[in-house]
Formats: structure tokens, C-alpha cells, sequence
């Protein structure tokens, strides 16, 4: 194994890559990444030190504003939940513990949309992946539908580059890849921003342009905060962030006996998928 290879920060892959998909609704050619080398990334855990995407389970962002004329709001919800989640990259079976973050969308004081979306980070680069999503659509207090629910593993689905855990300007990558029913992408284009929202002024913020070939000419701009994580979303800004109480996890204190025991079960479940 190429040690150095595998610790090159998957941003600068991303500025250079050139990816071939095969399948509708992503182009033959495209500027944005979707190879990841997932093999060769060893573990894939539910919490993550990466400052503009952190894991921590209990943490409550509150997002509130105007979009084209309807109040929305946005709660998100890092949950105590972990999703155990089978993959593959090639011809290899992976495994993923991922944290369980829960969305709720609201517009004008109605409940839209409630997903609960999977997120892993790599222990190597603290580059934090997505997994999928359940989704469900309400329309006067019923669920109608679960358009854009996706999962790695699943009809071909694929996990996507969330947020590098170096973020570079033009940086390119798939966040979602599932043919035909998720496919946004990112591209960073600012960094040491100072942005002001209503909670507060951050300093050191990233930028992110998010797009996608399902919907050609839409975009949606992005800014995070180190510490904090999504402060604006279009017309939608962060009024609320705090800490909310969980029950305590050896599991999230990585020294400790039992995260090494947790760690090694993982790690002989991976050699018993793959064959090795």
C-alpha cells in the first residue's frame, strides 16, 4: 500500500480529475470527481474532526428565511443514531458506520420534508462522506412521497464527497451519486470569508456553488463556518446553534479500550466481506 497516495487530501484529486460514469443523467464527460478510492481509505467512522463538517452527536442548527416569497426554516438534528452501511468500490465490499443527521423543512409554517440523511468521515484525511438518505414528503400532515431517497450499495448507488477535510478553491466533486435520482456536486469557490448571519460573524467561512445535471442552470450557494458547519443556504441563514443533551458513547472517545474493540470488530467484518 502507498501511504502517501493514500493521504493526498481528495481536494486536490478533485481540481485534476477527469471522470467517466456510465449511466443516465450524468454526463459522459464531467469536470466533477466521482472516484474516491474508497478502498484504499481504511476505516470510515461516524464522528469526525473536520472543522467545517463536524459529527458531533447533539449538535442543533436552526437555519430560517426568505425564498421566493414563503418563510422557510430548517432544523438539523446530529443524532446519537449510527447506520451500519454496506458498499462497494470496484469489485471490493465495504463497510461504513455512519452518523445519523436528521433535516426538517418547514415553509410557512408547514412540515414539507423530514430526511435522515447518513454521513462517515475517513480517519486518514477527515474527509467526511454521504452515504444516503431516507426521505419523506408531506403534503397536509401526510407523507406522499420519499422523492431523492438514495443509499449507497443500493441500485447502483455510490457514496459522495460531502465536505474535504482540506478544502481548496475549484475543488470539483459529486456529493450524491445515484443515476437518475441524486446527483448534486459541489465546487468551492471562496475561502477565509467573513459572513454575517443572524447568530453571529464568522470568520474563516468556505464558499460551495452546489449543482446538479438533473436539473440543468439551478444552483444553490453555500457558505460553512469552521466549528459550526452550514450558516447559509440561499435565502436562508443560521439563527440558532447549540448543543442538545445525548447519552454519553465510549464510542465517540476514541482512546478509550472499547472504541479499540469497536475498531477491531469493524475490521475483521471488512476482511470476512472481502474475502481476505
Amino acid at each position: 500500500m502507498n501511504q502517501h497516495k493514500l493521504n493526498v487530501p481528495i481536494t486536490i484529486l478533485a481540481i485534476t480529475a477527469i471522470t467517466f460514469m456510465a449511466g443516465g443523467g450524468v454526463p459522459d464527460r464531467d469536470e466533477f470527481t466521482t472516484e474516491f478510492r474508497m478502498k484504499k481509505r481504511g476505516m470510515f467512522v461516524p464522528t469526525s474532526d473536520n472543522p467545517y463538517f463536524t459529527l458531533r452527536p447533539g449538535k442543533f442548527l436552526r437555519l430560517e428565511g426568505d425564498d421566493d416569497g414563503e418563510f422557510v426554516r430548517v432544523d438539523i438534528t446530529f443524532t446519537d443514531e449510527l447506520r451500519p452501511i454496506l458498499f462497494h468500490d470496484g469489485n471490493r465490499l465495504l463497510f461504513a458506520m455512519t452518523r445519523v443527521v436528521e433535516e426538517r423543512e418547514w415553509i410557512d409554517g408547514e412540515l414539507v420534508e423530514i430526511s435522515r440523511n447518513y454521513f462517515a468521515a475517513c480517519q486518514k484525511t477527515s474527509d467526511v462522506f454521504y452515504f444516503g438518505e431516507e426521505v419523506d414528503i408531506y403534503e397536509n400532515g401526510q407523507i406522499v412521497s420519499h422523492d431523492g431517497a438514495w443509499l449507497a450499495g443500493e441500485n447502483g448507488a455510490e457514496p459522495g464527497l460531502i465536505m474535504p477535510g482540506t478544502p481548496l478553491n475549484g475543488a470539483k466533486y459529486y456529493q450524491e451519486i445515484a443515476v437518475d435520482v441524486a446527483l448534486d456536486r459541489a465546487e468551492h469557490v471562496g475561502d477565509d470569508l467573513t459572513v454575517t448571519v443572524p447568530l453571529n460573524t464568522y470568520k474563516n467561512c468556505i464558499k460551495v456553488v452546489e449543482t446538479t445535471p438533473l436539473e440543468p442552470g439551478s444552483e444553490s450557494i453555500k457558505f460553512y463556518a469552521p466549528e459550526i458547519g452550514l450558516i447559509h443556504d440561499d435565502g436562508i441563514e443560521l439563527v440558532e446553534a447549540r448543543k442538545t443533551a445525548v447519552p454519553s458513547s465510549l464510542l465517540e472517545q476514541p482512546d478509550t479500550p472499547l472504541n479499540s474493540v469497536y475498531s477491531h470488530i469493524i475490521f475483521v467484518l471488512r476482511m470476512l466481506l472481502q474475502g481476505g
